[in-house]
């Protein structure tokens, strides 16, 4: 129970913005590669670019990633112009906590939004912040290994769930 999302979507465009927003949302964190974009890539699509900024209209907008990459941080720091934290170590919740703190952010009127169930979504339950399991940004482009390793890491939890739910 504690792993499964709130919402489970197929990538970070179906997330349905206005029903997030009558729940009280007002912040969206969002893990960084795989979720916002390809991983390692260091660069954000067009179709990104034009749904974050949409998406800002509404919401505050910022970055939580496990990343400790020195030049892969500054080549996304300079492609990002909303606030990000980086050496996260999700699912531990020092650093997001931290940062949400710093800009004044509620676990309650906070979305977390990532693509992995056992750092992002545990994180974002541990803060007690609405979350949202995304598939891969770019699922369509990676490798056939990698998109098995997904699908059994959710499997998995989803039947670990279920399984805990049933004895309740």
């Amino acid at each position: 129970m504690f792993l499964k999302p709130d919402y489970d979507l197929e990538n970070i465009y179906a997330i349905n913005l206005e029903e997030l927003k009558s729940k009280g949302i007002k912040a969206l964190l969002f893990d960084l590669d795989s979720t916002l974009m390809a991983s390692k890539s260091g660069k954000y699509d067009e179709k990104t670019i034009n749904w974050l900024d949409s998406v800002r209209k509404d919401f505050f907008v910022g970055v939580v990633s496990n990343n400790h990459n020195k030049e892969y941080i500054e080549k996304v720091k300079k492609v990002s112009d909303f606030p990000l934290v980086f050496e996260a170590k999700k699912p531990d919740i020092k650093a997001t906590k931290s940062f949400m703190q710093e800009h004044n952010l509620t676990p309650e009127t906070t979305a977390f939004v990532g693509d992995r169930p056992l750092t992002d979504v545990l994180c974002g339950k541990r803060i007690g912040c609405t979350t949202v399991l995304v598939d891969s940004i770019s699922a369509s482009r990676e490798k056939f290994i990698v998109r098995l390793a997904r699908k059994l890491e959710r499997c998995t939890i989803k039947k670990r769930v279920l399984k805990i739910l049933n004895k309740i």
